[in-house]
């Protein structure tokens, strides 16, 4: 199996096992420069939020790359008590590791009280 085919596999584990519950799905991308996060509502398949590290609040800044996993964590966190979302959220990291900037992301939105 090659690399890309493994890593949808690692995927599509990771989701089949979120979707099982109504949760709502906290969704991440992670590539080389930037990471983006959206929230995704399984039952009707519409993204509610999302965030980036390409949206013009985080341009200006110079941060290394696990402060802006953490900022974005801390801005997709804020948007979800401004639209005061109350179901459980379900952190969907998709073939990616729980370490470094994934972590960083995960605690940025835990650092705003929304519970993972």
């Amino acid at each position: 199996m090659s690399k890309k085919e493994l890593r949808i596999k690692r995927a599509n584990r990771v989701r089949l096992k979120l979707k099982k519950s109504s949760n709502l799905r906290l969704s991440l991308f992670r590539s080389s420069k930037h990471i983006y996060v959206q929230l995704i509502d399984d039952s009707i398949g519409k993204t509610l939020l999302s965030a980036s590290s390409h949206d013009k609040s985080m341009k200006d800044k110079k941060l290394n790359p696990q402060e802006v996993a953490f900022k974005v964590g801390e801005i997709i966190g804020g948007l979800i008590n401004d639209k005061k979302i109350g179901n459980k959220i379900a952190f969907d990291r998709g073939s990616y590791l729980y370490h470094g900037r994934v972590k960083q992301l995960a605690d940025g939105v835990r650092s705003k009280g929304i519970s993972l």
